[in-house]
């Protein structure tokens, strides 16, 4: 699962723009859904994750300060475009429904979608799930939500406000797969080991980006900083340190 996703994931590099961006030490309100290892969590009280650091090496180059603000993943894109954020950064995948919305990065990560499922289940099929034979979850809300309606119907699909209330309901037995962002998943077969993995994979391949509000001039200078995290190997090292081979 891990080749797969170290293979899939890392975007290519591109080349560093030809000016600077200098953010003058500007504290950033970052709006996350803090429930998505590993890509943001929250542990003794901090928030971390792969998302974090990214986020933490861009401002580095581009002298910002980031302040995450936990808030639900439902009604986040408007909390953003009511200024109660000054972006949104929680494994959001680049959509053209969103973008019409909101403004996006450039791509930090390339994911892929599968189905996280019970140990003893391994071996089923999106057809199980389909056929109703099988129960398939996902978070309200998320492209994976609308992969998963589109694969076995809306009639097969349980919704949860949070991933990690769908993982706990393939542990109980509630449902028998989540739809999950291969990232994630491979958090959650870590943290069940023994119990959870993933049976289906590779059902779509999704850039995810930093969001911003519409026209921010925030946009560009992020651009800028990804670039440079991109060239200089950062990013690469930031993949090996939360998906180590």
């Amino acid at each position: 699962m891990k080749r797969i996703i170290l293979g899939a994931m890392v975007v290519a590099i591109t080349a560093m723009p030809a000016f600077a961006a200098d953010l003058g030490g500007r504290v950033l309100a970052v709006g996350s859904d803090t429930t998505y290892p590993p890509h943001e969590f929250i542990e003794d009280g901090v928030v971390k994750g792969f998302d974090v650091d990214v986020v933490a090496a861009i401002c580095e180059r581009v002298n910002c300060t980031p302040n995450w603000v936990t808030t639900a993943w439902d009604g986040i894109f408007a909390a953003l475009a009511d200024g109660q954020f000054d972006m949104v950064v929680s494994g959001v995948t680049i959509t053209e429904e969103r973008d019409k919305i909101v403004d996006f990065s450039d791509p930090y990560i390339i994911v892929q979608q599968g189905v996280l499922m019970r140990v003893a289940d391994n071996g089923a099929t999106i057809d199980d799930f389909k056929s109703g034979q099988m129960s398939l979850a996902s978070q309200n809300g998320t492209t994976n939500a609308a992969l998963g309606e589109e694969l076995v119907g809306r009639d097969n699909l349980k919704l949860f406000d949070s991933f990690s209330n769908a993982v706990v309901a393939v542990l109980n037995g509630d449902v028998d797969g989540v739809i999950i962002d291969s990232t994630s998943a491979a958090a959650y077969e870590q943290e069940f080991a023994g119990e959870l993995s993933v049976g289906i994979t590779g059902l779509s391949s999704d850039p995810l980006g930093l969001v911003f509000q519409e026209g921010d001039e925030l946009q560009d200078a992020f651009n800028v900083g990804l670039a440079a995290i991109k060239a200089d190997g950062t990013l690469d090292k930031l993949v090996i340190k939360w998906w180590p081979k």
